[in-house]
């Protein structure tokens, strides 16, 4: 539907810069807000079954009951919003669903699906192993939408993937955690078990972060020790206490870059290996 020319000579009526249209109070994110809110209140109309003001509503049993306030994350920026709410709890947004914050995502037209936020799909292919240029064209067949958004909108999430990768981390973890995790990853049009080795910390307030995921073909010593470099380079001067598994020269390889962290084995680790000494009929005894 074409938008008439009034209508557009009236809303740029006071645009003299960039800012006017572009800026973060600009026209368009305001724009966008005001157009958002008007189809969230006609969808609450549709739900009641009556016009906003009209009298013969209050028989319904249902009525509006104000507005909730929601922060939306767009392509052009977050802005906050005005959600109206039915006093019985049973109105559901289509537009903008409870519990999502993000409007940017689409529904698939050939299957029916409500809409995805197009970061949570960009990261779940790219975390099985697609290149960009595969969930490229995945996107753009499933959603049939045009390959220039499809380029704009992976390199914006794929930019921040890589961002999180290098982000700079606390000076000192009272504790960091080593180990490797086995997942299904697609690798060469094939799907194959591989490691993604994982540094999971503890802060000095006792948050958990991950602090980076590593893939590799095998794991050894080397390759920890250029973890051990990286976590350097992004600010780490010290660990207090790194928690390994068995392997043959991964102490050292701590050592090397952190030379005061104390090397304590995992508890797991110790105890499957102490069950190399145990008999099978003892070992639901000794772990029960």
């Amino acid at each position: 539907m074409d938008i008439r020319d009034e209508v557009l000579d009236e809303l740029l009526s006071g645009y003299e810069k960039r800012e006017d249209l572009l800026g973060d109070d600009g026209l368009l994110k305001r724009l966008k807000k005001a157009l958002i809110e008007r189809a969230l209140g006609a969808e609450l109309t549709v739900h009641l079954g009556y016009e906003k003001g009209d009298p013969a509503g209050r028989g319904t049993g249902n009525i509006r009951n104000g507005y909730s306030k929601k922060t939306l994350k767009t392509d052009d920026g977050a802005f906050e919003i005005e959600v109206p709410r039915d006093r019985q709890g049973s109105f559901e947004p289509q537009l903008v669903p409870k519990g999502e914050t993000r409007f940017d995502g689409v529904a698939c037209p050939r299957a029916g699906l409500r809409p995805v936020p197009w970061d949570d799909r960009i990261l779940s292919l790219d975390a099985r192993g697609m290149t960009v240029r595969e969930i490229q064209g995945h996107l753009q067949d499933l959603y049939g939408v045009s390959p220039d958004l499809i380029s704009r909108v992976t390199d914006a999430v794929l930019e921040e993937v890589r961002e999180w990768r290098n982000r700079p981390l606390d000076p000192v973890y009272p504790v960091v955690f080593f180990d490797a995790l086995r997942v299904k990853i697609r690798d060469d049009g094939l799907v194959r078990n591989k490691a993604v080795y994982v540094a999971l910390a503890l802060d000095v307030d006792g948050e958990k972060h991950v602090l980076g995921l590593w893939i590799e073909q095998s794991e050894g010593a080397k390759f920890w020790l250029k973890v051990m470099n990286e976590l350097k380079t992004r600010g780490v001067n010290d660990i207090l206490i790194a928690v390994v598994d068995g392997l043959k020269g991964f102490p050292e390889a701590i050592s090397a870059v952190f030379p005061e962290t104390t090397i304590q084995t995992c508890i797991v680790h110790l105890i499957r290996n102490s069950l190399a000494f145990t008999s099978w009929k003892d070992r639901k005894t000794i772990m029960p």
